[in-house]
């Protein structure tokens, strides 16, 4: 795009030169027809004796007259190759950058894609393991749910993008959690009122599960987590009666920025460029500039529709794309964004 931006500013600058120059030598013309004029007058005035003068006067207008049609030519045919020139740097700078924005909204579109994937994987997590049989039976008997933390503890073991894994009964209460000793206030913890618990209580079957928008859990250290949940179910069966539910808190901090930090952008865009996420308000949930998550909306628009690229009036470059979803996991209506400087 630099290269192309050089080519227009390079024909910009040959074109107000050549113009110049011409205008000079207009100028020059106009002078020299001026003394001839005035060569011609004085010639008539002395008579006999200024006859030669006025050949050579004759001769010099002849001479301004040749060269003023000959520069007018000039201008004419340069003005033309200037106008083609630019014409065809003008369009190649608009391919290059119709090329870049659709590289940039692919760029944006693998970005919460691969959120997407990860997420999907989540929703799979919480439904697998909210039937197994230590989640059913603390439930059952409050007097097993030491033995439903350590469970949950061997799960976080194998599964590092996880903060806690939370199982809480009928009423709302924290029963047990799979790092009691990180988090030793999760237990007793009323989620009664939080969206994660009610919509996962509120689910048809052990098919269904429930998710709630990025946000901070003040139990987890104010962490920022992304929470999937469904109901625990009587005998663990997906058509059981809801017991409890199961809510499991992914490390979206963390993960997020690694997303957004692991564009595949050049040394050189990365300098000029900001990786966003955004969620379905358009607030930041994931930014390569950590910054401004979860108090900043992005004004994007997306008129262009589900993906796209456009530039701001600062003339910012904005290139978008909406979740694609991924298997059965339909998305949030999240997008990824990548701005870039010009």
């Amino acid at each position: 795009m630099a290269s192309v931006e050089h080519l227009l500013e390079i024909t910009g600058t040959v074109a107000a030169v050549t113009d110049q120059k011409i205008d000079r030598i207009h100028g020059i013309t106009r002078r020299s027809r001026m003394l001839a004029l005035n060569a011609s007058i004085e010639a008539q005035r002395v008579g006999q004796m200024g006859r030669g003068f006025a050949v050579v006067a004759d001769e010099v207008k002849a001479i301004s007259s040749e060269i003023a049609e000959l520069t007018d030519s000039l201008r004419g045919e340069l003005r033309g190759k200037l106008d083609s020139l630019s014409g065809f740097g003008r369009a190649l700078a608009e391919e290059v950058r119709q090329v870049r924005g659709e590289r940039l909204a692919d760029l944006a579109h693998n970005a919460v894609e691969i959120a997407d994937r990860n997420l999907y994987e989540r929703s799979c997590d919480v439904r697998w393991w909210a039937t197994d049989s230590a989640m059913v039976d603390c439930l059952m008997d409050p007097a097993k749910a030491g033995h439903a933390s350590k469970r949950l503890g061997v799960i976080l073991d194998s599964y590092t993008v996880y903060l806690d894994l939370w199982v809480a009964d009928a009423s709302g209460r924290v029963i047990a959690n799979g790092r009691r000793s990180r988090y030793p206030n999760a237990i007793g913890t009323d989620v009664s009122r939080q969206p994660w618990f009610r919509d996962a209580m509120a689910t048809q079957s052990g098919n269904d599960f429930a998710v709630a928008d990025i946000s901070r859990e003040g139990a987890l250290g104010g962490a920022l987590v992304a929470t999937y949940a469904t109901a625990i179910r009587e005998g663990g069966e997906a058509d059981g009666a809801p017991i409890g539910a199961l809510g499991i808190f992914f490390d979206w901090e963390a993960q997020a920025q690694t997303i957004v930090d692991g564009v595949r952008l050049s040394p050189q865009e990365r300098q000029k460029s900001r990786c966003l996420l955004i969620d379905r308000d358009h607030r930041i949930i994931a930014d390569s500039a950590r910054r401004g998550l979860l108090v900043e909306k992005f004004p994007l628009r997306t008129k262009l529709g589900d993906r796209g690229c456009y530039q701001d009036m600062d003339g910012t470059v904005v290139a978008y794309a909406l979740t694609p979803g991924y298997e059965t996991y339909a998305g949030l209506g999240w997008y990824g964004i990548i701005i870039q400087e010009e």
